[in-house]
């Protein structure tokens, strides 16, 4: 435990003497330690597995050690990095990684995956990049994470395992004169009642800020009967002074002292789960959490490049690495998009970092780099993330009033941009705000795509896509199955069952493509989203969209007021909007409601405009990206909104008859496919065409129909 890499592992011949003393001088990575090495991986039951003609797997847990020069121009634009760097003018930090490599490195294709971790859980690359001998890297980035487990009393790991959760060890900023740093901060409590304590949750986690004071006079409670999506508010009551405190738990009568995370409020006569609590106190220590994005590029040129690190410790992966990809999935592909838009793919020896880039399901940049950023956010009300532009090419902000700009301004001015493919579903369209990114914030006309940027949209599915399968559209299955639950802070659940159209066929597709485009210089396919131009990007609402009435569903849905709009905020004079840097002074004021825009459906309710999808080429049922959260007496505050980024279906009556009495306009399983026969020749065309569109693999599209031959579709 805790020991260094041993010498065991050769350098490259062509990584010796002075290419050997150049990295370690230039890496900002000064030190690498590894805690675990497990060769080999991916065992169960005394067997390990294999992947194809590359074999076992190993995988190699550390640490390392990174500075931060505060007066570098990659780093100087590091929000607080003057406050948080050390005498000698350095930032510091500890970063754990992870490496997934084949155990017998003659088999490397010489490509690496370096994923973001997601809230700092573990993640691998797939099975099928194993099979081609690609290598796997992740690496902490998030900087709350660590200094939560001191705030949370718990013991921090001081070292790393290869299945345990990432962490990012950074400073606390003080003022110059080394006294507290000190700001507003603001948080909610949503359906929960009761006469306990209540925490303050961002997502699912603490927010990471401690009070500066726990004088309640000094901060501002207030609780609220209604809340629209955008930002209406009726019946908001400020709470006296008198009637709460900060507390670690228990009741107002009988509170426990607060001296670690999560922050809680002790409410007199206890909270009403009918009502919103939100809090805006004064909180202290804040990380500069925008060290995260430099701390992230380190590791990953560290890995690629450097033959050793400053005291002479091997590079696991020296000599190794030709290639590598960026990618991260949801968060942490948003934070892929500010990675790039603030100039990280850059390392400080002027080399470019990653050849390709691929933010998964990720229509926004992550809000990272302010002062009290709370990376946790899912863009809630209030929540940072839609700041300056989503865009790839320079587009004029006319709505917001801001200057021409795109997230590869740096990159192109440095000529270190990737190659790009990004691809979505429908939920983050309903809930996670992507539009602008496709037509800026008056949601007029397409913004253009450059030539290194492929997008591909997965029409109709649900946040990452569902199970898959074709059972799992049947109304039997869901009358079986539990209700969806609507992710976010405590949401409820959904009244629409799940979404089962899955990305994973065309995850892999766009694997093989994005290999061969970064290796070989193969293009993949062409970008294939809606857009205004083709008449498949309207105006949120029924009838714009052409959605049909629907049993199980309200006549109204979707409503125009259902998906989550782009706020306009204003978070005072000390925040640079375009960069989503600063520090703001104060809750964000809406200024205004932009304009969003949804794609268009056909008679079934399905989206236009997509890649094909088997099971959307052979539907059964309709699928969206949008749920309703369910009536729920437990959690009245939000029933009938939008279920935050989970999607939903409406399954197709099996006869003509059954859909006559349910007033179903959609044509019966019976009337499209006749019986399970026909079904399966529905499904042999649709892969057929699948895989003549480049997004379905031959050994996925056999699959299917295997899977659409054993199905009880029309059985």
């Amino acid at each position: 435990m805790g020991q260094k890499y041993s010498v065991a592992m050769k350098l490259s011949g062509v990584l010796a003497g002075a290419l050997l003393a150049c990295a370690a001088a230039q890496a900002r990575v000064t030190k690498i330690v590894i805690d675990e090495t497990v060769s080999p991986a991916f065992c169960k039951g005394g067997a390990c597995a294999a992947y194809g003609a590359t074999g076992q797997y190993e995988q190699i847990a550390g640490r390392a050690w990174g500075e931060l020069d505060a007066k570098d121009p990659l780093n100087a634009l590091i929000q607080d990095i003057e406050l948080a760097k050390d005498a000698d003018g350095r930032l510091r930090y500890v970063a754990t990684f992870v490496i997934t490599r084949p155990a017998d490195r003659s088999k490397s294709s010489g490509l690496m995956w370096h994923e973001v971790p997601n809230r700092g859980r573990p993640v691998l690359i797939s099975t099928q990049e194993r099979e081609f001998g690609d290598i796997g890297l992740a690496t902490a980035w998030q900087g709350d994470n660590a200094g939560m487990g001191q705030r949370l009393g718990t013991t921090v790991r001081e070292d790393m395992r290869a299945g345990a959760n990432h962490w990012l060890k950074l400073p606390v900023a003080k003022n110059p004169d080394g006294s507290t740093l000190t700001g507003p901060v603001f948080a909610r409590i949503i359906n929960r009642g009761g006469p306990g304590a209540q925490p303050l949750i961002v997502q699912t986690n603490p927010v990471p800020y401690l009070p500066a004071t726990l004088d309640a006079a000094q901060a501002r409670l207030v609780s609220r009967d209604h809340e629209s999506i955008d930002g209406k508010v009726t019946g908001e009551r400020a709470i006296p002074a008198a009637d709460w405190k900060f507390c670690g738990g228990g009741t107002f009568d009988e509170p426990v002292p607060l001296t670690k995370l999560p922050v809680q409020i002790c409410l007199k006569g206890g909270f009403d789960v009918k009502k919103l609590y939100q809090v805006v106190y004064t909180a202290k220590d804040p990380y500069p959490l925008g060290a995260g994005f430099a701390a992230w590029r380190d590791l990953g040129s560290f890995f690629k490049y450097a033959a050793a690190d400053d005291e002479g410790t091997p590079n696991p992966l020296a000599g190794q690495v030709r290639h590598s990809i960026a990618r991260g999935r949801s968060q942490s592909g948003n934070y892929l998009r500010g990675w790039l838009h603030l100039g990280f793919n850059q390392d400080e020896a002027k080399r470019q970092v990653h050849d390709g880039m691929w933010p998964v399901i990720a229509g926004r940049r992550i809000a990272l780099n302010f002062r009290w950023a709370q990376p946790d956010g899912v863009l809630e009300l209030y929540q940072a993330g839609s700041e300056g532009p989503q865009w790839w090419l320079p587009h004029p902000d006319r709505a917001r009033g801001l200057p021409t700009r795109s997230i590869q301004d740096r990159c192109l001015a440095t000529k270190t941009c990737p190659k790009i493919i990004e691809h979505f579903g429908a939920a983050e369209i309903w809930a996670l705000k992507l539009a602008p990114e496709w037509v800026g914030t008056d949601a007029k006309a397409d913004i253009p795509l450059p030539d290194n940027v492929r997008r591909y949209y997965v029409a109709s599915t649900t946040h990452g896509g569902g199970t898959g399968g074709f059972n799992s559209s049947l109304a039997a299955f869901h009358q079986k199955a539990k209700p969806v639950r609507c992710p976010g802070n405590n949401w409820g659940t959904g009244v629409l069952p799940a979404n089962p159209v899955s990305h994973n066929e065309a995850w892999r597709a766009i694997t093989a493509h994005f290999r061969d485009w970064v290796m070989n210089g193969v293009e993949p396919p062409p970008s294939r989203y809606p857009t205004i131009a083709a008449g498949l990007l309207v105006r949120p609402g029924k009838a714009s969209m052409g959605f049909p009435t629907l049993p199980g569903l309200r006549e109204t849905a979707p409503e125009p007021d259902l998906i989550n709009p782009l706020l306009d905020y204003d978070w005072g004079p000390a925040f640079d909007a375009n960069d989503a840097s600063g520090v703001p002074t104060a809750l964000p004021r809406i200024r205004q409601t932009l304009p969003m825009r949804v794609p268009r459906v056909d008679a079934d309710g399905n989206e236009m405009g997509g890649i094909p999808v088997v099971l959307l080429e052979a539907p059964l049922g309709t699928y969206t990206g949008w749920n309703l959260t369910a009536d729920d007496p437990a959690l009245p505050f939000n029933a009938g909104k939008l279920c935050f980024y989970a999607g939903g279906m409406i399954p197709f009556a099996r006869t003509k008859a059954e859909r006559d009495a349910a007033g179903d306009p959609r044509p019966s399983l019976e009337e499209r496919y006749g019986d399970h026969a026909g079904y399966v020749v529905a499904v042999r065309k649709a892969v057929e065409k699948v895989k003549a569109s480049g997004f379905l693999l031959e050994a996925d599209g056999a699959a299917l129909v295997k899977a659409a031959e054993a199905s009880d579709v029309l059985k």
